[in-house]
């Protein structure tokens, strides 16, 4: 049976590496390429796809998570494996959630790749060994993990919002933003906005 392969990457240059490295598979076709996340979706749903595979970042545009959760909340919709360079808890945790059946770095090997496509396109689970190795790490100690919101909030911090944008960019009260950093700081040892960021992104919670 062969793979169809949908390509979402806002980089021609990826989209034409990725091309080059899948249609050495014999079992492999790349059938169509994406551009924007919005486009995805619509390529997606028009059926003729197995496997997508996903960036997580688009410029302005739709995140690949929020293309993930559209994809995969339609009935018989093709599988989602994410490719990307991004190996933060809070974009694994949103890709997972999101529905994505794997999740791979963007500097796996060749092999690797293939490996994990069709392993995603038989419906089964295929992560990249630094991302099993993190969810992992997050199940043994469930006390001191960062919640997926606690992660959001944290994130939109290391951006430089404030409590009340966090709050509308969220639908969140202050009040609730506010209870979710008193969390964050005991989970992370710290006693400040500043401090929080730095040690998260240290330990590869979120991205700068």
């Amino acid at each position: 049976m062969t793979v169809r392969l949908l390509l979402a990457d806002d980089h021609p240059v990826v989209r034409a590496g990725l091309r080059a490295v899948l249609d050495t598979e014999p079992d492999f076709a790349v059938v169509a390429e994406a551009a924007t996340a919005e486009r995805a979706v619509e390529l997606a749903a028009a059926g003729g796809v197995d496997v997508v595979l996903m960036d997580l970042q688009f410029g302005a545009g739709m995140h690949g998570s929020e293309a993930t959760a559209a994809i995969t909340a339609a009935p018989g919709g093709p599988k989602v494996l994410v490719l990307t360079t991004y190996d933060t808890d809070a974009d694994i945790l949103a890709a997972v959630e999101a529905g994505a059946c794997g999740y791979l770095l963007k500097d796996a090997p060749p092999e690797e790749l293939a490996a994990a496509v069709r392993t995603a396109a038989a419906g089964q689970s295929a992560l990249a060994p630094a991302v099993a190795h993190r969810l992992m790490d997050r199940m043994r100690t469930p006390a001191e993990a960062l919640t997926k919101r606690e992660l959001e909030v944290l994130q939109l911090v290391g951006e430089g919002l404030s409590n009340a944008q966090i709050s509308k960019a969220l639908f969140l009260s202050q009040a609730t933003v506010k209870s979710h950093l008193v969390h964050v700081f005991a989970k992370l040892g710290v006693d400040s906005r500043t401090a929080a960021v730095a040690a998260a992104t240290a330990r590869r919670l979120i991205r700068r």
